[in-house]
């Protein structure tokens, strides 16, 4: 972050935050003091792809669960802020707030061009879901933390994340939809053994070639078709991988 960068953020210390009434904005339309310091850049520069992109890296480490310390005022400034970022990559960085990306915006170039660029993903407080396509095709993302709180997985949201080694799974899942983790080439393990899913949509980690280790709840009952098509690694040499009584029944034996 460079030095300028770090001056127009400086003020965000919820430290030096006077006690007041939760709608009071910090940002835009909030009156300083003389013992305050206000924000240079003015409304452009907080509305430019750079200060979103700073912003974002100042308040979070790895995702906003880091957040939830914050007094209600300070929610309400990130979510404030975060929320005008919207759903869209920006640099490294996919700021999520549960939207679903149409399968139009999600092969479109400009798309594509952003979300290959991405390594990190942020979910938005009390997001519940992770929308449909939101991180199709984020050929470089290495691991996602996804929060509690989640519920429901959505189609295609992790589609071709071919760098894809790790996902942390909430206990509060209960969905996860068809296509989701299809074609992450270098999944290696899944543990979904702590969550409450109950239902694993078509083909939802096809084509994970790496994956060697799965475990299931026995809540999860429902499992769509060829779930584990192509993922010779789980399962013994000469077992079918799309026959899902089978395998089910071999990652039950071995938990």
């Amino acid at each position: 972050m460079s030095k300028r960068s770090e001056e127009e953020i400086a003020i965000l210390d919820p430290n030096n935050l006077e006690a007041g009434d939760d709608d009071t904005e910090v940002f835009e339309g909030s009156e300083v003091n003389d013992h305050e310091t206000q924000a240079r850049g003015g409304d452009d520069f907080m509305h430019t792809d750079d200060f979103r992109r700073h912003f974002v890296d100042f308040v979070m480490v790895d995702t906003l669960v880091t957040m939830r310390w914050l007094d209600k005022k300070w929610l309400k400034v990130v979510e404030k802020k975060l929320t005008e970022v919207g759903d869209g990559p920006y640099g490294g960085l996919i700021v999520h707030g549960g939207t679903d990306v149409s399968p139009d915006e999600a092969h479109s170039d400009a798309r594509k061009e952003k979300t290959k660029q991405v390594t990190k993903v942020a979910f938005l407080l009390n997001v519940t879901k992770v929308g449909e396509r939101a991180c199709f095709k984020a050929s470089i993302l290495l691991t996602v933390d996804i929060p509690e709180g989640i519920t429901f997985i959505g189609d295609r949201s992790f589609f071709c994340c071919h760098s894809l080694t790790t996902v942390s799974f909430p206990k509060s899942l209960a969905l996860i939809d068809e296509w989701s983790f299809s074609d992450c080439f270098s999944l290696e393990k899944v543990n979904l053994l702590h969550t409450n899913v109950r239902e694993v949509g078509y083909r939802a980690f096809g084509y994970c070639t790496s994956l060697r280790e799965m475990k299931i709840p026995n809540s999860l009952q429902t499992f769509g078709k060829y779930v584990f098509s192509h993922c010779s690694e789980l399962v013994p040499a000469g077992m079918d991988v799309t026959d899902n009584d089978a395998v089910v029944g071999y990652l039950r034996s071995i938990q």
